[in-house]
């Protein structure tokens, strides 16, 4: 099979449509599996603000000021695992057992194409799991403050971070077969959860200026940084323009990335 030959032999029919068409369907497929989509990806980080808010900081483990950190970073978070997973399992599937990626790359349509609508889906689910985890979380932090002016910052932050997410999820979905799972998750996942500063706000690693480079290279650490910055900007955080600044520039060479593998390994 030549999924470029598929493309080019089929000619009126407009790529941009046919691609529309099956973002439309994904789109049907997960609000159709909200419940089991949500439950994958958002019970874990509400999970970890319970226990470090609602029972260390009752118990006066932690500051009770902590949840300012927290919470914005736990609805990131929860953004991009969701757009992370929308991608690289299902797509380690379909090129391994089910072959169902074969269906999409008959269709008239550019594999790049393909591809790019795997990660704009994965943005969008990253939006629903933040909106999903937003309130929640405020709820168990007992915080009813909301900044209303920091709406466009705090979905620029989630968008572009669901958008570095899937496009990290395309290129480990197309690189490692499903029998890898397990090493994905132990030496990809974890270490990308727990640089992204989640827990903590990058500015406070100067004491640890190894460490803090290190999260540096994280997207998802500008993701938490941008989130903080729209709902907390209280607390210390990277300047808005430079945590976007520098997810543009991941969304797009990841994506560059991600897309030749997906077409290499298309190919293949």
């Amino acid at each position: 099979m030549s999924p470029s030959v598929q493309v080019a032999g089929r000619d009126g029919v407009s790529p941009l449509r046919v691609m529309l068409a099956i973002l439309w369907r994904d789109v049907v497929v997960t609000w159709r599996e909200l419940g089991s989509v949500l439950a994958q990806v958002v019970v874990q980080p509400l999970v970890m603000l319970f226990i470090f808010v609602g029972v260390l900081g009752r118990l006066a483990y932690v500051d009770p000021t902590y949840h300012d950190v927290l919470l914005p970073s736990v609805v990131a978070l929860a953004g991009f695992v969701a757009a992370l997973q929308a991608v690289a399992l299902p797509l380690m599937m379909e090129f391994g057992y089910t072959k169902e990626i074969e269906d999409r790359l008959l269709s008239p349509i550019p594999i790049p194409l393909i591809g790019l609508e795997k990660v704009l889906v994965a943005s969008l689910r990253a939006l629903v799991a933040a909106a999903v985890t937003l309130p929640v979380g405020m709820l168990i932090t007992q915080d009813t403050s909301f900044r209303v002016e920091g709406i466009p910052l705090l979905v620029l932050s989630i968008l572009l971070g669901g958008w570095a997410a899937g496009a990290i999820g395309l290129i480990i979905g197309t690189l490692l077969p499903p029998s890898k799972v397990g090493i994905m998750f132990a030496l990809i996942i974890s270490p990308l959860l727990f640089t992204g500063g989640t827990q903590y706000p990058w500015p406070s690693l100067d004491k640890l200026p190894w460490f803090q480079w290190l999260t540096a290279l994280n997207p998802m650490t500008y993701s938490s940084e941008g989130v903080r910055a729209a709902l907390e900007p209280q607390v210390p955080h990277i300047e808005p323009w430079i945590s976007l600044a520098v997810l543009v520039g991941s969304c797009m060479v990841l994506t560059v990335i991600g897309v030749f593998s997906f077409r290499r390994r298309s190919l293949a």
